[in-house]
């Protein structure tokens, strides 16, 4: 992708960092990311996004910025959540690489030069995916969580990793301007850079146990990552052609509805009394409910081709050819 003027690269890393109610841990992030960065030779920014926080984190970030040249807060109106807050980083990035992390402290943010200089060494590598193979989270409610929903999606959506839930990843800049974030993806967003066209690699990274604040996830996010894994497995397989996802499933219920109407039409016209049957019932509700799908099936085809063809989106992406 070919950066415009107003979007070429002011550094060599954007390290981009989501805040939510972590007043007590910035002065210590800020100032460990630049002991950090600032012997490894690399040109960089740090992008805090503050999402909304209700405590003074958007002050501290504030005050940490006026004496920080190279700490650029960036303030959300309300908390949006970690996907906004991630993306609004993301359209602020100016550097060649873009690293993400949390900002609890668990996350070491001395792991940084070494995954760029993995990038740069890698020429075929677009995205490194953290794995917090030591974890230190002492929680069970954490653990087995993670280590279910890790698996289910690797096995759904065919990109395996061993920890999607590592907030610790770097990506060249311009796969992060090709995606989108919506909703809750954040925690998507290997699956989204696969679908980008990008190659991935995971290495093992540096784990803390929290020593301040509260932690924000619980067991409830377990059933809306089972929504979201949903949403990925059909934009990965089905998102250019919805009609062999709606239309398959609707095939399948219209022509066994179709044929149990059309047996019950012969033997109407063979003198029989059909009204009180059940099967007439599950024939008209099988053929509506088939029509039905098959129509949003149609629907989805004109929709991916307004979203293509009004603003010249691609439909794939070229790369460049192998070296001989």
């Amino acid at each position: 992708m070919t950066q415009s003027p107003t979007q070429a690269s002011t550094c060599d890393v954007s390290i981009v960092i989501p805040v939510y109610n972590e007043e007590d841990n910035l002065p210590e992030l800020v100032a460990r990311v630049g002991e950090a960065m600032q012997p490894s030779g690399f040109s960089f920014e740090l992008i805090c996004v503050d999402d909304g926080s209700r405590d003074d984190s958007a002050r501290v970030l504030a005050g940490l910025a006026a004496k920080t040249p190279w700490l650029k807060p960036r303030y959300l109106m309300r908390n949006y959540g970690q996907t906004a807050a991630l993306q609004a980083g993301f359209d602020a990035v100016g550097g060649r690489y873009t690293v993400t992390l949390d900002g609890d402290l668990q996350n070491d943010p001395l792991d940084i030069p070494d995954l760029i200089r993995t990038l740069e060494s890698r020429s075929d590598i677009s995205m490194i995916s953290g794995w917090r193979k030591d974890r230190q989270d002492k929680a069970l409610s954490r653990k087995l969580p993670s280590m279910l929903a890790n698996r289910l999606i690797s096995w759904a959506t065919g990109v395996s990793l061993h920890d999607y839930g590592c907030a610790l990843k770097a990506y060249r800049s311009e796969l992060v301007k090709r995606i989108r974030l919506y909703g809750e993806l954040h925690r998507f967003v290997p699956v989204l850079a696969f679908e980008a066209g990008a190659k991935i690699m995971e290495v093992p990274v540096r784990h803390h146990a929290r020593t301040r604040g509260q932690s924000k996830y619980g067991i409830d996010r377990t059933f809306r990552v089972l929504l979201d894994l949903l949403l990925m497995k059909f934009m990965l397989r089905y998102l250019h052609r919805p009609l062999h996802a709606f239309g398959g499933v609707g095939l399948w219920m219209l022509v066994p509805g179709a044929g149990i109407l059309g047996y019950l039409g012969v033997l109407k016209l063979l003198g029989e009394s059909i009204g009180g049957r059940p099967l007439l019932l599950l024939g008209i509700m099988l053929a509506l409910m088939g029509v039905q799908l098959i129509a949003i099936g149609l629907l989805g085809e004109i929709l991916i081709r307004i979203y293509h063809e009004p603003e010249g989106r691609d439909q794939y992406r070229l790369r460049e050819p192998p070296e001989l």
